[in-house]
């Protein structure tokens, strides 16, 4: 026999961690019936991020293993979206976890319990911040982690330097400068 829907019951609260140094989080209530995408952007809204960058949901356990994926868009391997995929298919209790990561260069972490279930309340627009605590990073306070490693400012302005120094050549490099000069046309072969 199906359980009994309560209709009363329709309003995911859900408390939204970022990955920073210092405690910083939002409690955001969301309608069951809402997709992954509202989700998505009352996140980046609760934490004044700008839309534009790649994401994704990641349905996670108890230890926040990331697991099923469901990215921003369709990327045709599981045929999930985030505005095809409605939250009550994949939340339903309290201590439900999910990852989301926003900006896959920056790498901007997001840890998604659920925290409770409930009544909307009339005359409430949702989604909706409940709570909100710590002041919010700036969007671009994260060096982009072209390397596969977070880097401080420091770090990353000397990889620059190294690369920017021809001197720090490596002698047995692929081409010297006698190699570089002419063009295609100057071999007659090339036609």
């Amino acid at each position: 026999m199906a359980k009994p829907k309560k209709d009363h019951i329709n309003i995911f609260k859900f408390r939204v961690i970022i990955d920073a140094e210092e405690d910083i989080f939002r409690d955001i209530e969301i309608s069951t019936d809402d997709h992954f995408f509202s989700l998505h952007r009352a996140i980046l809204d609760a934490f004044d991020f700008e839309d534009g960058e790649m994401a994704s949901f990641y349905m996670s356990d108890e230890n926040w293993e990331k697991g099923l994926e469901i990215p921003l868009m369709d990327m045709g391997a599981s045929e999930l979206s985030m505005a095809g995929s409605t939250l009550s298919d994949f939340v339903d209790k309290p201590a439900d976890k999910i990852l989301y990561v926003y900006d896959f260069l920056r790498m901007w972490c997001f840890y998604v319990e659920l925290i409770e279930v409930k009544m909307e309340k009339p005359s409430t627009i949702y989604p909706r911040v409940a709570l909100a605590y710590g002041d919010a990073p700036s969007q671009d306070s994260k060096e982009m982690d072209l390397y596969g490693t977070e880097m401080d400012d420091q770090e990353f302005d000397d990889t620059g330097d190294e690369m920017d120094n021809p001197d720090d050549r490596e002698e047995n490099d692929i081409f010297d400068d006698e190699d570089l000069k002419g063009s295609y046309s100057d071999d007659d072969s090339y036609y």
